[in-house]
């Protein structure tokens, strides 16, 4: 049995009373030179849904993630997360509207202790400033004391406690995947975008990642988007898929309507 949360995750990261819709995504359009990698694309996340979004290598998948981010500018479209469009959000207030992301290619830093990685995810949530920090004033030990009660409560849910005091660097893959996943966690999010995550696990850390997800998505009720290759963790974990060929979306509903779509059918496999 998993770890409880201790009282210092204290953000309500589930929907909120009457919350429906929490990201809208609207004919995002995004081209690099002659190459248009999302072609009007369109769909909904609703406050506490797994959506997965699926399409062969070059789909188009982790340029959405991207946008969502802000690390791509997108001119054409727009994206609107809690009713309020994020094209005038800067990269770094991604993570204080409520929004996490682990990546494809792990972006952990590698010299830094497993707690210290888990710790940087939460400091979107940091308020003092500069000449409070420097004089240690109380609200400063508060808001220190605070993140990192939250940090060794999802260290403790990850199954991590052991390993805090090691380098990222030290560690195997899966755990590292497991250290990524606390971080994004640790921004509170009321969206949690995975890209990814089952990519270089074997079958069992694979099992142990559904199991994982369905415990998160359990105790938190966030929203989850989740990009992914293996279609049986996808198809038992969504609520929805939305499937992706050449940027343009294909399919979009229940995972045993869209697994059996003749156009998805035809992207993966040539054949209907």
């Amino acid at each position: 049995m998993r770890a409880r949360l201790s009282s210092a995750w204290d953000r309500n990261v589930g929907p909120e009373p009457g919350e429906k819709e929490l990201l809208k995504i609207e004919n995002l359009t995004i081209r690099f030179g002659g190459v248009t990698a999302l072609d009007g694309i369109s769909f909904t996340v609703d406050a506490g849904q797994i959506v997965g979004l699926i399409g062969p290598n070059g789909a188009g998948k982790t340029t959405v993630f991207n946008c969502l981010s802000r690390l791509y500018n997108f001119k054409q479209g727009d994206v609107l997360f809690r009713g309020r469009s994020i094209k005038g959000v800067r990269r770094s207030g991604v993570a204080a509207l409520g929004i996490g992301r682990t990546f494809q290619n792990l972006a952990l830093f590698p010299t830094m202790s497993v707690r210290n990685n888990v710790l940087l995810g939460g400091h979107c949530w940091i308020r003092s400033r500069f000449l409070a920090n420097a004089l240690r004033l109380p609200q400063v030990r508060h808001e220190e004391a605070a993140l990192d009660e939250r940090c060794q409560s999802l260290l403790d849910l990850l199954e991590l406690r052991g390993e805090a005091d090691r380098l990222v660097a030290e560690l195997p893959f899966g755990t590292q995947k497991r250290v990524e996943l606390g971080r994004a966690l640790a921004v509170q999010p009321s969206l949690l975008l995975l890209d990814e995550p089952a990519c270089g696990l074997n079958h069992e850390e694979i099992e142990d990642l559904r199991e994982l997800l369905e415990d998160i998505h359990r105790r938190f009720k966030m929203a989850i988007l989740l990009v992914e290759h293996h279609m049986a963790l996808v198809m038992r974990l969504s609520h929805k898929v939305v499937t992706l060929d050449f940027g343009r979306k294909i399919a979009d509903g229940p995972p045993e309507v869209v697994q059996r779509d003749v156009g998805v059918l035809r992207a993966y496999l040539g054949t209907d």
